[in-house]
């Protein structure tokens, strides 16, 4: 999905010096591509200027001319594309040079807030204690075991530093150890671009065995031989997850056996496992509909087969009790209720029997089984909270419990454990704490006595105090009339008196909401004076499912004029100058920063946006780029004129028009494969060509990441840096 949980942003090294920028900016040419400057380079920089060549996007609602599809190239290859490219980022360097101290200050304050050796909370398992652990200095963490004991000695399973040796770029995707505990199948992407490769340890020995699997997901599970893996291999054009194998170890990945192939283009795949240990699953995800299908792990076939049969418009994710499907289904629900399934009838809904039912002011956003009750993480009011259901009366558990907060604005996560027993853990539930100004705490709740005992809150070094800063959460009035929630934070004594600056952030799409989370980045901004906003736009789910139905289609408006809307009112309000008002996006959230600059460039004093989807017309007319047919339901089939004209009205890229732009900065990876770098690219050239402006325009590319930048613990915080001091310097704050 072009959402995909954007991890960490992009980094490219801070600590070149002005000879060195200026060495290579002088040293890019590009042999036409684009006119770079001749002047001395004691001059202002000159931004490079992408040329011109007509080409014609075809369309039965219309063709368009597009004088920057030349800086499509899907083989990364081009000389002209990276030299223009090359050519970006030696003028971003140049012209952000000044800002060289401040980017290193922001930089080496983000990296000292974090604990050098940090480690998550152990989670059993199949007699071990496992865990991920970082070393000081090191970018990538290590995943390790303890047996039976939580002070045994330890196992390194992977060591993601030893593995990165080498590689310009390294993220470790999905473990699972075999059944008994022997082997261990991981799955690392060397590239950025989500194409992941399965390999196999041997644990006794620590030696990888010879199965190699390319081009996959990064789902793989054990079936209960421990002799045979399930997978999903990727179309290698689309990147869409299309076939699910089985690979017996020891065999050649070309005879692996396919278990289902999917047909409907619409459909994301993923692999999980029953709470039961039971059965293996394989989801099947569109935007308007699902289909579950449900394999024993003992079946040496792996014979998947549905748990309900896909229809037109039901959504539904299902686990298994041990006895039932637990179903979770938005069946005469829209805003979802809860079910129990028998297994053998679980293809008639006729069969099945309500534990939970919808709510109109809540939606049920997801569960977890346990032996007493069932978990539900639930959105009430605008936030994710947690509740708990018993199975039936005369448990330890009497009624429902919704587990309290001490915050107006906060974030409760159900943490996902491997199954429904372990040591005392039948009778505790995990559930992750955060807020915008409360850093990730981790607790078990008794369920017997209501209790809840903390088991870590991730240290923030530096001299971090929760106490020392605020948060609200309020609602500001849309242009219809609706009410949009607003996740505000401040440093106390911040005046909130109309002349601080703001810094607010959206998403909007897919379902997806910006919960307030704790971002330790964010307080390089809170220290120096500003307000952060999260605008829960429509789009999203926080208000329930209607809240993101009428975000996305022919009503995708209103998450902008949300946003818009949302910005009017903090300054209204007196809680931010209106002439200092930041804002920031990513992908999709990208897409909200494209239409907001064309709609009211003017509210804004700088915009950043991330690997954004901008391109909006073109990008869903092609059905060979990664994911656009999953799309279809999201944003529309422009090939419909009525989602032609609607998509045209509010692209990005198509609505850039002469007026004066704030000062903007766009960063991306060339090897995204949710939203490909010639979407901003394109965007930049054109913004450059068009805006009557003289407010800084920079384009920043990593030429060695994907969609979500970097993956490296330290790394990833030089683009933040980079970003934030391209802020500050707007409004002349150099500390």
């Amino acid at each position: 999905m072009r959402n995909l949980s954007c991890p960490a942003p992009s980094t490219v090294s801070i600590s070149r010096r002005m000879a060195v920028v200026a060495t290579a900016f002088a040293a890019v040419v590009l042999a036409g591509c684009a006119s770079l400057p001749s002047l001395p380079f004691a001059s202002a920089p000159k931004p490079p200027i992408a040329k011109q060549v007509p080409y014609t996007v075809t369309s039965p609602n219309g063709d368009r001319v597009d004088p920057y599809y030349w800086l499509r190239d899907d083989t990364r290859q081009s000389n002209d594309v990276l030299d223009y490219l090359k050519a970006e980022n030696a003028y971003r360097d140049a012209v952000m040079a000044h800002t060289a101290p401040l980017q290193q200050k922001l930089y080496d304050e983000m990296v000292a807030r974090q604990k050098p050796d940090d480690a998550t909370v152990p989670v059993w398992d199949n007699g071990y204690w496992y865990c991920s652990r970082f070393e000081p200095g090191k970018e990538h963490a290590i995943q390790a075991r303890r047996q039976g004991q939580r002070d045994a000695p330890e196992e390194v399973l992977i060591d993601g530093n030893a593995r990165a040796i080498g590689a310009s770029f390294y993220s470790l995707g999905g473990l699972d150890v075999s059944p008994d505990g022997q082997k261990l199948a991981f799955t690392e992407d060397l590239v950025g671009r989500r194409q992941y490769v399965i390999k196999v340890k041997d644990l006794a020995t620590g030696e990888l065995l010879p199965d190699v699997i390319e081009n996959a997901e990064p789902d793989v599970l054990w079936a209960a031989d421990g002799k045979t893996l399930l997978y999903i291999e990727k179309d290698p054009v689309t990147l869409l997850s299309t076939r699910v194998k089985r690979h017996r170890l020891g065999t050649l990945s070309v005879s692996d056996v396919v278990v289902h192939d999917e047909k409907d283009t619409s459909y994301y795949l993923s692999l999980s496992r029953a709470s039961s240990g039971k059965m293996l699953f394989i989801n099947l995800t569109s935007t308007l509909q699902s289909e579950v299908r449900y394999a024993y792990s003992s079946d040496a076939r792996l014979a998947f087969k549905p748990v309900l049969p896909r229809e037109a418009g039901h959504l539904y994710k299902a686990d298994h009790d041990g006895r039932d499907f637990i179903v979770l289904s938005n069946w005469k629900a829209q805003n979802f209720r809860v079910l129990r399934a028998p297994v053998k009838t679980s293809s008639r809904k006729g069969t099945w029997k309500e534990v939970l039912p919808a709510r109109r002011d809540v939606l049920i956003d997801g569960f977890e089984i346990h032996q007493d009750a069932l978990a539900l993480n639930e959105r009430a009011d605008g936030l994710l909270k947690l509740r708990v259901h018993p199975w039936k009366a005369g448990t330890s558990l009497k009624q429902d419990v919704v587990i309290a907060a001490d915050e107006p604005a906060y974030t409760m996560d159900l943490v996902e454990t491997p199954g429904i027993t372990g040591p005392g853990g039948a009778q505790k539930l995990r559930y992750r704490y955060s807020s915008l100004i409360t850093p990730a705490t981790t607790y078990d709740y008794d369920l017997k006595t209501g209790q809840r005992e903390l088991l870590k809150r991730t240290e923030v070094l530096g001299g971090f105090d929760s106490a020392n800063y605020q948060t609200e959460f309020r609602m500001a009035t849309a242009r219809d009339g609706t009410k949009v929630p607003v996740s505000l934070a401040y440093r106390r004594g911040t005046p909130l008196d109309g002349t601080a600056p703001l810094y607010q952030y959206g998403y909007g799409s897919y379902g997806f909401s910006s919960d307030p989370r704790f971002h330790s980045d964010w307080l390089s901004l809170l220290d120096r004076g500003f307000v952060v906003a999260i605008a829960h736009v429509r789009g999203g789910q926080e208000l329930g499912r209607a809240w993101y139905e009428h975000g996305k289609l022919l009503e995708k408006k209103n998450s902008f004029t949300d946003f818009i809307d949302v910005t009017a009112f903090l300054t209204l309000e007196k809680i931010a100058a209106a002439d200092k008002v930041f804002a920031e996006g990513r992908s999709a959230g990208g897409l909200l920063m494209g239409a907001v600059l064309n709609l009211a460039p003017e509210r804004y004093r700088g915009v950043v946006a991330g690997v954004p989807f901008v391109d909006v017309v073109t990008t869903m007319l092609d059905e060979s780029i990664p994911l656009t047919t999953n799309e279809f339901d999201e944003w529309g089939n422009p090939k419909q004129k009525a989602y032609y004209d609607y998509m045209l009205s509010y692209s990005p890229y198509d609505n850039i028009r002469p007026q004066a732009y704030p000062a903007i900065y766009v960063h991306t990876g060339l090897w995204d494969s949710q939203v490909q770098y010639y979407e901003p690219a394109k965007w930049v050239a054109k913004l450059r060509a068009m805006k009557t402006d003289q407010h800084p325009l920079i384009f920043s590319i990593d030429l060695a990441a994907g969609h979500g930048g970097k993956a490296g613990r330290y790394e990833r915080h030089h683009e933040t840096a980079r970003s934030y001091a391209f802020i500050l310097d707007q409004i002349g704050i150099t500390q």
